[in-house]
């Protein structure tokens, strides 16, 4: 399994970032993916995550801000993110499988893309 994020970056509050996750050695239509998040000093926790059928869950922190899709033909996940806060920096990871109640870290990670909010 290799999930390869990319796509985060420094941004300003209000602003919008798009992140990837490209994956590979498994069947990507097979799984719901997830996207999860650390803040230094603090716990993993999901952020959002897409289900076989497109059933979708968010984070209440994210809701109405970050919209995740999918695209099984390029083996894809997307987390849109906008009206980006300061208390949305962290390292963004990509997961699978994805499961809200999935005690954290389990499945396979990538590596993590870098989102920092600030003027």
């Amino acid at each position: 399994v290799q999930l390869v994020e990319s796509g985060g970056g420094l941004v300003q509050p209000g602003g919008s970032l798009r992140l990837s996750c490209a994956a590979s050695g498994f069947i990507f239509s097979s799984y719901a993916m997830g996207w999860a998040r650390q803040v230094p000093g603090k716990g993993l926790e999901w952020v959002s995550g897409i289900y076989t059928d497109y059933n979708t869950y968010y984070a209440d922190s994210v809701k109405g801000r970050f919209t995740i899709s999918r695209d099984n033909a390029k083996s894809t996940v997307y987390l849109q993110m906008s009206s980006l806060k300061p208390s949305d920096t962290a390292l963004y990871y990509c997961a699978v499988p994805f499961h809200p109640d999935l005690e954290l870290p389990s499945g396979s990670w990538g590596r993590g893309t870098q989102v920092t909010v600030s003027s």
